[in-house]
């Protein structure tokens, strides 16, 4: 989930969905709030620790973080010098998560298309909204803001935070800071962070719960909608600058390998983007096939005390 999260286009829900954890993750950060003080009061330390779920969420959390920091300095060189392979096999294994999320309602009713087609259409039009960020003004205010966004989206399969944060134009800034250890400033965007995490893990944890199988299909509309993103052959045709006069994407003309190699003068290196396509397809059905656990769809230990807890 970490190495996903540090590639714009890509949602490291996305990951904890193929892995099989998603729906625990949702429903366990739901339980870090007031409830984990009253769990706490009621049977002290071994309550608090089956409440949040610390056996899932420390070794989560430690993989995550660690690999936000290692992969980082490999990212900014895989976009920089091989943009066209990272995104070709980012975009088959989006593609193939697509697939898996997609299969998984066995109540699918035709009702069921319109959170589909809603999904897709706030994946198209999500990105073209994050400038109005911008214009808070406050430097400290749009990183508190923009965290809160961003994390709000590594909790959606196809919903890339670092994509967002790029059409911000605070990835840069968020990257930088990670990988120099900018305490100050991972500080303030971890303030925005835990007030995204808080609010809205508990609007999906609500929706998985009451409207299960419309929530999956609004999660396909997301993946599929996001895939655009990842195309690897596209021309950046309209942007605008940050204020640090930074490129912010806004909108893209997608283009054959053909006409790529015609319009840059590159080559297209269409075998080996193909290939990685593949690749990248491959892991997801594989992780999918013989990764996920019996229970991953259940709530995690504390949750069937969910009334008793918001109470």
């Amino acid at each position: 989930m970490g190495a996903a999260d540090a590639v714009p286009g890509v949602s490291g829900g996305t990951i904890a969905f193929v892995t099989g954890i998603y729906e625990e993750l949702i429903h366990t950060i739901k339980q870090f709030g007031p409830s984990a003080f009253v769990a706490w009061r009621r049977g002290g330390l071994p309550m608090l620790i089956a409440h949040l779920n610390l056996g899932f969420v420390v070794p989560l959390m430690a993989g995550i973080a660690a690999s936000l920091i290692t992969v980082a300095h490999l990212v900014v060189w895989l976009m920089d010098d091989y943009p066209l392979l990272l995104n070709g096999f980012f975009f088959g294994l989006v593609a193939a998560s697509a697939l898996v999320v997609g299969r998984h309602p066995a109540d699918w009713k035709w009702w069921h298309l319109l959170p589909l087609v809603a999904g897709l259409l706030l994946a198209h039009f999500l990105p073209a909204l994050m400038p109005l960020v911008l214009q808070i003004g406050s430097p400290k205010l749009i990183l508190v803001v923009g965290g809160a966004i961003a994390i709000s989206a590594l909790l959606l399969p196809g919903v890339s935070g670092s994509f967002l944060l790029l059409t911000m134009g605070l990835y840069g800034t968020v990257m930088q800071g990670i990988r120099s250890f900018d305490l100050g400033l991972i500080a303030i965007f971890g303030v925005g962070c835990l007030i995204g995490l808080f609010f809205f893990s508990r609007l999906l944890s609500w929706l998985l719960r009451r409207h299960h199988a419309a929530t999956l299909q609004l999660l396909v509309g997301f993946i599929v909608g996001s895939l655009p993103v990842l195309w690897p052959w596209r021309e950046l045709v309209r942007y605008q600058l940050g204020p640090e006069g930074q490129m912010i994407p806004l909108d893209y003309r997608y283009l054959t390998p053909g006409d790529f190699a015609l319009l840059t003068g590159e080559s297209a290196q269409l075998p080996t983007v193909a290939a990685l396509m593949l690749a990248g397809l491959a892991l997801v059905l594989l992780l999918d096939r013989s990764g996920r656990p019996p229970a991953a769809a259940s709530t995690p230990k504390g949750a069937n005390k969910e009334d008793a807890s918001d109470a």
